[in-house]
């Protein structure tokens, strides 16, 4: 990859405020960014040229709207030395540098770079080398941020503050110490991280928390528990959802998507959409709750339409083969054009979501704002969603419930009136409390009671 110091779109360049404006520094999850990208079947190139939606582009557009410019800082064994591009979408900088050399040894030893355990990072080793192998269970996450690099390049974009994805990180207490170099403050957000990898985690976790400027949290049940364990004070804790552009998320016509996609008009579908994990994503208890709606529909025309693709892609084919679950259509990859994803949508009668993790999820706001009811298990963030029940456009059902997942969705295939009304009401929902302009305008407010903009408006 060569750097590419091209100019951002126009329509970028129309949005933005006229500089100078602040620059933030936004930091993605993952020791290396290709962890996330591979698994989704995305490359490098096209997640730092073309790639949009999600959490992270959500956070550029809506602070764009208020008038903050975005840098995003990633590391690959991909680039040699740093490398800076535009991101053609939303004109955010991007920054993509190499990660250390003794962070690439330890990666060549390990069977898993994200293993909770020694044996799991490093699979079995022999008992006279266990402690070398414990020691290095601790550090190689922390060795995956070159720190002096990250402070070098944030101060060269002139960042006047940080903010990392996911604080139960390494890599957020790496950017508390670079925030500290360099005399900016550091927030973080919750996307769902919640888990220590490293010894060394549970030791400095207090100490970053403490030392960051604020936090960005959707969830409800998680600023409650940050809340209790670490007793962050309440005015460093925001309770902010994560965006959605609803310019680029609008209903189509059913029959016009449908046309497209060859689909009667009198099938009744259910889809869902995103990274394939079937454990986390919960769709084998989707498969199971599908088996129940379709024997119970056996004279009904029904189609459950999947979308995406992941690392457990060939278990999910396996799972499919073994439970001999059918009215299956599988777009078995990662669909980053937009346009092609609102089609799937459209085309739909009902969104189902059977997640068991999430952090603040994004995909049933785009169905939400394509229109869609939806059928959403009580993962974190759901709740949040959907708090006013079915007046904001869902129903919620107990995470890992098959039959009350079976019997909410097959309610909403059998009742078109019902889905309807409640796809309206989501629609109305997505409008008031997710959009880039609410969400921008709380970021915004959050930051810069936090001292985000100091540094910038000292210069």
């Amino acid at each position: 990859m060569t750097s590419n110091q091209s100019e951002p779109s126009t329509a970028a360049r129309a949005t933005e405020s006229p500089s100078p404006a602040p620059m933030l520094a936004l930091l993605p999850w993952g020791d290396l960014i290709e962890d996330f990208l591979d698994e989704i079947g995305v490359s490098l190139e096209d997640f730092s040229s073309k790639m949009t939606g999600g959490w992270l582009f959500g956070y550029v557009d809506a602070l764009r709207m208020r008038g903050i410019r975005t840098c995003i800082f990633c590391f690959s064994d991909r680039v040699e030395g740093t490398v800076h591009k535009v991101h053609q979408p939303t004109g955010a900088q991007f920054v993509l540098m190499r990660t250390p050399a003794a962070y690439r040894g330890f990666r060549r030893q390990a069977k898993d770079p994200y293993g909770l355990t020694v044996e799991a990072m490093f699979g079995p080793r022999s008992r006279f080398s266990r402690q070398v192998w414990r020691l290095a269970h601790h550090l190689a996450p922390y060795l995956a941020t070159p720190v002096m690099t990250l402070a070098r390049e944030i101060r060269r974009a002139g960042c006047c503050a940080i903010l990392c994805q996911e604080y139960e990180s390494p890599r957020f207490d790496a950017s508390v110490a670079v925030g500290r170099l360099l005399q900016i403050p550091v927030f973080a957000t919750f996307q769902g991280g919640s888990s220590y990898r490293s010894g060394i985690e549970g030791r400095l976790r207090p100490l970053t928390l403490q030392y960051c400027a604020g936090l960005i949290i959707g969830s409800s049940l998680e600023l409650a528990r940050v809340r209790a364990r670490y007793r962050v004070p309440s005015e460093k804790i925001s309770r902010i959802f994560n965006p959605l552009d609803l310019s680029q998320w609008q209903p189509s016509p059913r029959h016009e998507a449908r046309r497209k996609l060859d689909i009667p008009d009198t099938t009744r579908i259910a889809i869902w959409h995103g990274r394939i994990d079937i454990r986390t994503k919960g769709l084998d208890v989707l498969l199971d709750a599908w088996k129940v709606v379709c024997a119970e529909r056996s004279e009904q025309d029904l189609l459950l339409m999947l979308v995406g693709s992941g690392s457990g892609s060939d278990m999910l084919d396996e799972e499919i083969r073994r439970k001999r679950v059918s009215n299956i259509r599988w777009i078995r990859e990662y669909v980053l054009d937009r346009a092609a994803i609102r089609q799937y949508l459209s085309a739909a009668d009902v969104y189902v979501f059977p997640s068991r993790r999430e952090g603040f999820p994004v995909a049933p706001l785009e169905a939400m704002a394509c229109g869609l009811p939806i059928v959403a298990a009580s993962a974190p963030g759901i709740a949040d969603i959907f708090d006013g029940g079915e007046k904001s456009g869902g129903l919620v059902v107990p995470v890992g419930d098959v039959t009350a997942l079976a019997r909410n969705l097959g309610l909403l295939l059998e009742d078109d009136e019902a889905a309807r009304i409640l796809g309206l009401r989501a629609r109305e929902h997505v409008e008031q409390a997710f959009s880039l302009q609410t969400i921008g305008a709380e970021l915004h407010e959050f930051l810069r009671d936090r001292g985000a903009f100091k540094a910038f408006a000292a210069r």
